[in-house]
């Protein structure tokens, strides 16, 4: 009895305490701790010592090229963010047509006076990008509900892209060729001038549709759901329409 109680004995005491069970059974990140235990207290021999390092110079020799590569892109970085000039000012900052200086024609040094002299002029302006044909005393009702805007307001409207009268119209160039992409593009519209020609409107007040009641029916439950819509409509009346002479715009050019 003593000498199988022994046998016990003596294997736990040559045993250690804290056995690990094999690595097959332990997680991922266990085995990778181990194996890398392993291999830190593993001792290589001098003749594979050699080899190993001649076999880890040419993985230097491939890191240092990468090394020089990542340094001469930071100083050539750094060599042209002090060289090269700023980015253009965004839009808010570019200069708009009153700040250029304005360049009358020939042409248009003649022929402005005489349309000048016919009138009454019309003018096709541009109001949230719809078109609108208008004259003087004309009155105009917006497709749509203009904000900030009360009756009363007086409102530049400049964006026009002719002006004429009954044998001549003065015709804005050509607009920008559009880019390639169909997000983005230089413009659709080229307008006139805006120092050529006053036209000023007054907000009249808001006009509002009748009330529209619209009936949807489900198609499973046929329930019926009754959506209702009043739009409001702002009101415009062009109160003035007048081109100005070349004598006006070359003291305005002088002023400014």
């Amino acid at each position: 009895m003593a000498a199988v109680l022994a046998t016990p004995l003596k294997r736990a005491v040559l045993e250690p305490s804290s056995k690990l069970p094999p690595t097959f059974l332990l997680p991922w990140i266990a085995r990778l701790s181990l194996s890398t235990v392993a291999t830190s207290t593993e001792t290589v021999p001098p003749s594979k010592r050699m080899v190993v390092s001649r076999r880890s110079s040419p993985q230097k020799a491939q890191k240092t090229p990468f090394q020089s590569r990542s340094i001469s892109l930071a100083s050539s970085e750094t060599h042209d963010d002090a060289t090269t000039p700023l980015l253009p000012p965004s839009s808010s900052q570019t200069p708009t047509s009153a700040s250029s200086p304005l360049h009358l024609s020939p042409q248009l040094r003649e022929l402005l006076p005489v349309l000048r002299a016919q009138s009454p002029h019309y003018v096709t302006v541009h109001v949230h990008g719809n078109p609108y044909l208008v004259t003087e005393g004309d009155t105009v009702r917006l497709p749509f509900l203009m904000h900030d805007v009360e009756p009363g307001d007086v409102l530049r409207l400049n964006r026009a892209i002719n002006l004429g009268s009954r044998e001549f119209t003065l015709k804005a160039p050509a607009a920008a060729p559009k880019l390639k992409s169909p997000t983005t593009s230089t413009g659709k519209f080229s307008y006139i001038d805006d120092r050529l020609f006053v036209c000023r409107a007054v907000v009249i007040g808001v006009e509002s549709e009748p009330l529209r009641i619209k009936e949807k029916t489900k198609r499973r439950n046929r329930h019926v759901r009754k959506v209702k819509s009043k739009h409001r409509y702002t009101i415009l009346k062009i109160k003035q329409l007048r081109i100005k002479s070349v004598e006006e715009l070359e003291n305005e050019d002088t002023e400014s």
